[in-house]
């Protein structure tokens, strides 16, 4: 009798169970690591990092405008991550890149700006859907359709076939919800890129028409050197965008009596960015409106049930429109009230004072162009301009504390949800500034020492906030602040962030890839309890 106990098992056996399990290992960790990197959170956070690095990639071969101010290697990267994340950071002067670099900028701040990402994951939603609908009414239980009369009939003969009637409309009355829902998706795709489109298109061409028509703007860029088409095309990309780059040194400070190029800008401003959800709802009312299609009634209805998140309800449209206008009276007062016989408004006359000042207080929220040096601002504005550079786009007034129409069942039951360990230890947005602030302030402490009125708290707290909130504001850094004057120190047209370390420049880099993944992390802090 054999003694199974003491038998050794085959060579054979053992590399066949060995290669399975290493086979059911891999084949786990590559699940998990799809599955890892199938969130939305490192889905976006590779997204930047691959546009970022496919920007230094483009930027780097190619040559810039002069060589004798070839930019540094670590600068041109922080200058790709600045356009793809639409932050406008500049540690470069910008007139230093040629025509083709430019071009490659604009590509990245139309790759990496909100309104264009949305549009991309539309339509990678819309390749999900199925080719065909009709496949969706014919199910197992279907029956051809009967007549009133039929159905009565039926229904006195035997109330079972009556019951199974109605189970079959029910059903493909779900179907035909489910098709128009895929419809409607499809459709609102065409609205956002239609939506896009004449934004860019009718901007550039209005911005274009305004050059070649005042000589005074025409001539700036003859002095500069700069395409026409290119800047146009470059500003409004920029200005939808959100990010505030201009082909220009001095960004839009040579403008600032070009009153008309700014009224076109603003708006860009706003249709890009804060007004989005609510320009894109009245674009869909209006599309009803003409074409009576069913798709815009399903899209105003059931904004939800698509799961675009910049298609609002009603009411929290018209509160968030409500919002960025308030904001702006009231940055715009308050500007107007200190600033207007400032040395920003110097050569100015009254209707140029309004334009600037109107032109400023928009730009504060998230694009960052400016028409005034910000380094002779009051205090007091900057404060302001911290404080609207850290809110969200889509911050907006609700008079309720209820949620969204027809969603208080599900904000009750988001409440009851119990959190996760990583959620009770994220802390909140200020907690992580903070950090950034403190960290930025060690790597330059040696500096602020030196140099304390460039080097100052609240002009690196405003660059910290600025990066984080994508906006691009500045004070910039003069050679005429310094306490112990340089012969060799020049006066530069980028961000004060050009004059610091790498150290502090990687830090800022980590700054605005956090400022664009933002909306993933705002509920951080939850947790913490400070009464």
């Amino acid at each position: 009798m054999k003694n199974f106990g003491s038998s050794s098992m085959k060579p054979g056996l053992i590399f066949f169970n060995c290669s399975t399990k290493i086979s059911c290992f891999m084949s786990t960790f590559i699940f998990l690591a799809v599955k890892y990197i199938m969130n939305p959170l490192m889905l976006h956070l590779c997204y930047f990092t691959a546009l970022s690095l496919l920007g230094y990639f483009l930027l780097s071969v190619t040559k810039p405008r002069t060589h004798s101010t070839t930019p540094k290697t670590f600068d041109v990267f922080f200058t790709s991550v600045s356009a793809a994340t639409d932050s406008s950071m500049g540690t470069v002067e910008m007139e230093v890149f040629s025509n083709c670099q430019l071009i490659i900028m604009t590509i990245l701040m139309l790759a990496g700006g909100e309104v264009f990402m949305s549009m991309l994951e539309l339509f990678f939603i819309k390749s999900k859907l199925p080719k065909h609908n009709d496949h969706l009414l014919i199910t197992p239980s279907s029956k051809p359709t009967k007549s009133v009369e039929q159905i009565e009939l039926n229904s006195i003969c035997c109330s079972e076939k009556t019951d199974h009637i109605s189970f079959d409309n029910k059903n493909n009355k779900n179907n035909n919800n489910t098709i128009l829902k895929h419809n409607s998706i499809r459709y609102l795709c065409y609205v956002v890129l239609g939506y896009f489109l004449i934004v860019h298109v009718g901007g550039s061409c209005l911005v274009l028409w305004y050059i070649s028509l005042i000589p005074s703007a025409k001539h700036v860029l003859e002095q500069k050197g700069l395409q026409a088409e290119t800047f146009s095309l470059f500003t409004i990309v920029s200005t939808f965008s959100n990010c505030g780059f201009v082909p220009t040194n001095e960004n839009m400070i040579v403008f600032k009596e070009n009153s008309g190029l700014l009224l076109l800008l603003i708006p860009q401003v706003l249709l890009g960015n804060t007004l989005y959800p609510a320009c894109l709802r009245f674009a869909i009312w209006v599309l009803k409106k003409i074409t009576k299609r069913e798709e815009c009634d399903y899209l105003l209805k059931n904004y939800r049930e698509i799961g675009y998140d910049h298609l609002l309800s009603r009411s929290r449209s018209c509160f968030l429109a409500i919002t960025v206008f308030g904001f702006i009276i009231v940055q715009l007062v308050i500007f107007c009230s200190l600033e207007w016989n400032s040395e920003a408004m110097d050569d100015l006359n009254f209707y140029q004072k309004l334009v600037a000042s109107l032109f400023e207080v928009v730009n504060s929220r998230h694009t960052g162009e400016s028409v005034l040096d910000l380094s002779i601002i009051s205090p007091a504005i900057l404060v302001l301009f911290v404080v609207m550079m850290y809110l969200p786009p889509y911050t907006s007034f609700l008079p309720t504390r209820n949620c969204d129409e027809g969603d208080s069942k599900n904000c009750k039951e988001k409440e009851k949800e119990t959190k996760s360990l990583l959620e009770c230890l994220a802390f909140s947005q200020l907690s992580y500034l903070a950090i950034f602030i403190i960290l930025i302030c060690i790597t330059e402490r040696h500096k602020m020492k030196q140099d304390p009125l460039n080097f100052n708290v609240l002009s690196i707290t405003i660059e910290v906030i600025s990066a984080y909130g994508n906006v691009g504001f500045s004070t910039g850094y003069s050679c005429e602040r310094q306490l112990k004057p340089e012969i060799s120190c020049k006066d530069k047209w980028f961000g004060l962030v050009g004059k610091w370390s790498n150290g502090g420049k990687l830090i800022l880099i980590l700054v605005m890839f956090f400022g664009r993944i933002k909306k993933f992390n705002m509920k951080g802090g939850k947790a913490w309890k400070l009464s």
